[in-house]
């Protein structure tokens, strides 16, 4: 079936002649006839009884002009739906660790977005989830966080994956404190100082790829006498805010959290450990120019942290 054709009837229908269809149409009477008998024909039903009053529709006429003039909307719809002269908004997801200083960089970036049309996605969740939603599509861009040591099993599994890697940074770690904790006082602390006091962790799964001896030698102290896990850091900074008991293993800590908290940060005089931050996406389809807008504040920063 022509499309053009069935525009032809439904302009015919409306206009109840030929020759007022014509006009506007801008086609030829004789082409205009000949459309309509070779739709008929094409169909095998009469659309049109032909008259001194003009072109009036027969009952299967008013059925198919009905539904043509269906179709013809919903391909208007889809012509606009991709024609629109009107921006489309661009769209963001990312997948990042329970990490401050990335949130951060995320909060900066979408305020610099001003009135550009985009929707953002920000999920904190485990590396495995961050791994498995950048496969399945889920989202355009993963941060992760490792030991430098796991350097060769992550680009490993990166490699497998087709996921490309950019490097953000390498921090140290450290313990940060609440504004009431004792430790404040002290300007060395050792893993003996801790014993006492409760650890706030994040327990996240183990990537299976890598050897078990290396996990628990490069996994952090854990001779504190209590510990309490929480999957988000709203409750860890409550905590370390109102308790002077709890402590958590962290690093680079963002100034404007740090003094809306009155927290503090300091180093471990007998653990020591650099841990590694960087951006991985798929290698085939790359970064969007959001994507790596994002990616570039993100590096930018962890040049200064690093």
């Amino acid at each position: 079936m022509n499309i053009l054709h069935m525009k032809y009837a439904v302009e015919v229908a409306g206009a109840g002649s030929i020759n007022k269809a014509s006009e506007k149409l801008l086609v030829a009477q004789p082409n205009l006839s000949r459309s309509i008998k070779e739709l008929e024909s094409d169909l095998g039903i009469v659309i049109f009884d032909r008259s001194s009053r003009g072109m009036v529709l027969t009952p299967e006429g008013e059925e198919f002009i009905r539904h043509a003039k269906r179709i013809l909307q919903e391909i208007n719809d889809v012509e606009n739906m991709f024609r629109s002269e009107e921006p489309k908004a661009q769209k963001l997801s990312i997948f990042a660790p329970r990490l401050s200083c990335i949130s951060d960089v995320f909060v900066r970036f979408a305020a610099g977005l001003g009135g550009d049309q985009t929707e953002l996605s920000y999920r904190e969740t485990t590396p495995n989830e961050i791994l498995a939603g950048l496969s399945a599509e889920e989202c355009d861009l993963g941060i992760m966080r490792y030991a430098v040591s796991f350097d060769k099993y992550f680009k490993a599994i990166f490699d497998e994956r087709g996921f490309a890697c950019e490097q953000i940074g390498e921090v140290p770690s450290g313990i940060v404190i609440g504004p009431a904790s004792p430790l404040a006082a002290k300007e060395k602390i050792t893993l003996a100082d801790l014993e006492s006091y409760t650890e706030i962790k994040h327990t996240d799964p183990y990537i299976s790829s890598i050897p078990m001896a290396l996990v628990k030698k490069e996994a952090l102290p854990s001779n504190t006498a209590s510990k309490v896990d929480v999957n988000e850091r709203a409750t860890q900074f409550e905590l370390l805010a109102s308790d002077g008991r709890y402590f958590v293993w962290a690093s680079k800590i963002p100034d404007g959290i740090r003094q809306r908290y009155g927290l503090a940060e300091k180093e471990c005089e007998d653990f020591k450990k650099i841990s590694k931050d960087v951006i991985i996406y798929k290698k085939a389809s790359g970064l969007s120019p959001l994507a790596r807008r994002f990616a570039d504040m993100l590096k930018e920063e962890g040049g200064r942290r690093s």
